[in-house]
């Protein structure tokens, strides 16, 4: 695995790298992760003849520029993002694969197909209109997103954050966890470090505040997603409740779900002993 640095959209973005060829599997990553959240999935990716690239996304870790304006984080922008990185990658067949906010740009890209993917793989976020219609409807998981309110401040959140050396981001890991083993103080010096780069922290709640200028579109009407879809869910996240799978067949033509139970949100870091054999079956299979 190597990193290497990709010019697209006009951003360098800081990309690790596994294997060779012409199938690109693209990893997005979540908040408030970096490219450093798949370092269990891309070498099993490229021993299966994926050259597998996981970018830090815009505002975060070593991709610059971080813009410090809301607008540059709007969905729209991101996609921009993706599409960009495909096209450098100069990849034949994509499969995309995301976690959280990951995740969710990885929903919208394959709803929207501004480029064509073979397979989408998505873990523990729910399709946004399934999570619109919950937080219309249920004041549980209004309570569990309390902190993307919270993010709607200015600069409040970038203190708390990254104050007394990152203590917030090294927390919302280990303290999320259920299995804490990959959860090392390396790992946590690693996140607190990358949150704590000029901008970055901004970079990456602005991606809530933008999130939220959106909110009323997030219903819909969303296009059917005719890519064959894999969901990686822990059931043990504290941010999203496992009801938030509910009505996302309605969104999916061809919709395959794994649950994990006694994994927490961060779940392709905290039991790669049990997701990356799902996603090698699962991407192995014919469709």
């Amino acid at each position: 695995m190597q990193t290497r640095f990709v010019e697209a959209n006009g951003f360098r973005f800081a990309v690790d790298e596994a294997g060779e060829g012409d199938h690109l599997a693209l990893c997005l990553h979540g908040f408030p992760e970096s490219r450093f959240s798949w370092r269990h999935q891309l070498p099993m990716l490229a021993e299966m003849g994926y050259r597998a690239w996981a970018p830090d996304l815009r505002g975060y870790g070593e991709t610059e520029p971080k813009p410090r304006d809301v607008s540059s984080y709007l969905i729209d922008r991101l996609m921009e993002d993706v599409a960009a990185l495909i096209d450098a990658s100069g990849a034949k067949t994509v499969t995309l694969i995301g976690h959280d906010w990951g995740a969710g740009l990885a929903w919208t890209f394959a709803a929207n197909a501004p480029r064509p993917l073979e397979r989408l793989v998505i873990m523990n976020v729910p399709h946004p209109a399934v999570m619109a219609a919950h937080l219309r409807k249920s004041w549980a998981q209004l309570k569990k997103s309390w902190y993307m309110f919270f993010f709607q401040l200015p600069g409040v959140p970038e203190w708390v954050t990254t104050a007394n050396d990152g203590r917030a981001v090294r927390r919302a890991f280990y303290d999320m966890a259920i299995d804490k083993t990959h959860f090392t103080p390396d790992v946590l010096d690693r996140y607190a470090r990358d949150a704590r780069r000029p901008g970055a922290m901004t970079g990456m709640i602005n991606w809530y505040r933008a999130a939220f200028r959106l909110q009323g579109k997030l219903a819909g009407p969303w296009p059917v997603i005719e890519t064959p879809t894999l969901i990686v869910w822990g059931e043990e996240d504290a941010a999203l409740g496992v009801e938030l799978l509910e009505g996302t067949d309605a969104h999916v033509r061809d919709l395959t779900i794994q649950r994990l139970p006694g994994v927490s949100h961060w779940v392709q870091q905290e039991a790669p002993e049990k997701v990356n054999p799902i996603l090698k079956a699962w991407l192995s299979a014919p469709r």
